[in-house]
């Protein structure tokens, strides 16, 4: 049997955003590495927005987008994975944030892995 660990990237951040097409990195608090010796999944995703315009989250897989998620002004998201692929070991993990250029707020992150 193989036993399995979860691990959690949460934390309340505040942003100034650099736009739609320019993503800024959200929080170093938010990087992640699977360990050389094992896998991990992304399972799901939880974020709330406190500004008046859309924003969207980019998981970066190794520096390219894995996958986004938007979040209505004043909204919150909650994103059970369905699709949930292998992250091999090695792999890095970090989130980056997408809003209208100069926009400032909060948001709340709540991210859970598994590692295999």
């Amino acid at each position: 049997m193989i036993d399995s660990i979860p691990r959690f990237l949460q934390g309340v951040f505040t942003f100034t955003a650099g736009g739609y097409g320019e993503t800024v990195k959200l929080a170093d608090a938010l990087d992640y590495t699977v360990p050389p010796d094992k896998r991990a999944q992304l399972i799901y995703l939880r974020a709330g927005n406190s500004s008046h315009s859309m924003i969207y989250l980019a998981m970066m897989q190794n520096g390219a987008p894995m996958r986004l998620f938007p979040i209505a002004a004043n909204g919150a998201t909650h994103v059970p994975l369905a699709v949930v692929e292998d992250l091999e070991p090695g792999t890095d993990i970090a989130v980056f944030l997408g809003a209208p250029s100069g926009l400032t707020g909060t948001v709340v992150v709540d991210i859970g892995l598994i590692e295999i």
